[in-house]
C-alpha cells in the first residue's frame, strides 16, 4: 500500500476540502509554518510501506526557520529547541550517540514517521491551528498504520500524544510511553526512559532492520 492509496478515502471528502481551504486562507493572510511545500514532508520522506516507528508530536515549531515538516526536527540553520536538545541528551545517555545535526531526515528515511498531530501553525502562536481540523486527518493516518501494518513501534511522549493510543491496536504493535521531552516534564520520566534502545530491541526481536540513530 502507498500513501496515495491509504489517503484517497479521506482526501476526497468534503472535510478535507474544507480543511485545505482553511489552511490556504491562513497561509495567505499571514506567516505560517512549516513552509507550505513542507506541510506533508513527514509522509513524503517516509513511504507507508517503510514505516517501522511512529513518533507523534503536537504541532510544528512556531518561530522563524524552525519547522521543516517533521515533528521535533528543525533546520540546521537554527539552534536545537529545548525538547530536541533533551531528545539528543537521552539518545546519548541511551546509546552513546552524539547527534551533530538538528535535522531528523535520516531517521525519516529509515522508516521513522515523524508525525505532528496538527501539521501547521501561525507564526509565533503555538497551537493556533488546533481548530482547523488537522487531527481528524492525522488520526486517520495513525488508524491506518495500526490496521494495515504489524509490529510498528509507536512512541508517545507526553499526555497529548498518549491520547492517540486509542487508535492503536496494542495487541500487534509496540507502544512506548513516557513524559514529554519538554523542559517542563523531562525529569518526570523522559530522562532514563531509553526509548532508542527499546525501539531497536523490539525491531530486532521481529527480525526487522534496526534504526541507525
Amino acid at each position: 500500500m502507498t500513501w496515495k492509496e491509504i489517503l484517497a478515502p479521506i482526501k476526497t471528502t468534503d472535510y478535507f476540502s474544507n480543511l485545505w481551504k482553511s489552511v490556504k486562507q491562513e497561509y495567505a493572510s499571514g506567516k505560517c509554518f512549516p513552509p507550505k511545500e513542507q506541510i506533508f514532508r513527514a509522509i513524503e520522506l517516509t513511504p507507508f510501506e517503510d514505516i517501522q516507528v511512529v513518533i507523534i508530536g503536537q504541532d510544528p515549531y512556531h518561530n522563524d526557520f524552525q519547522a521543516n515538516g517533521l515533528c521535533f526536527s528543525v533546520s540546521d540553520k537554527v539552534p536545537a529547541p529545548p525538547s530536541l536538545k533533551n531528545i539528543f541528551k537521552e539518545l546519548e545517555d541511551d546509546l552513546g550517540i552524539k547527534k551533530t545535526s538538528n535535522e531528523l531526515d535520516s531517521w525519516a528515511r529509515q522508516g521513522v514517521l515523524l508525525l505532528n498531530a496538527i501539521l501547521t501553525v501561525r507564526a509565533h502562536s503555538p497551537n493556533s491551528h488546533q481548530a482547523l481540523g488537522w487531527e481528524r486527518f492525522t488520526d486517520f493516518i495513525i488508524q491506518q498504520i495500526s490496521a494495515q501494518k504489524e509490529g510498528v513501534v509507536f512512541v508517545l511522549w507526553g499526555a497529548f500524544a498518549q491520547k492517540k493510543e486509542a487508535y492503536i491496536d496494542t495487541a500487534k504493535h509496540f507502544v512506548i510511553k513516557s513524559a514529554h521531552p519538554s523542559p517542563f516534564s523531562v525529569h518526570r520520566g523522559f530522562f532514563g526512559s531509553r526509548p532508542f534502545s527499546k525501539i531497536n530491541e523490539y525491531l530486532k526481536s521481529k527480525n526487522k532492520k534496526e534504526i541507525s540513530w
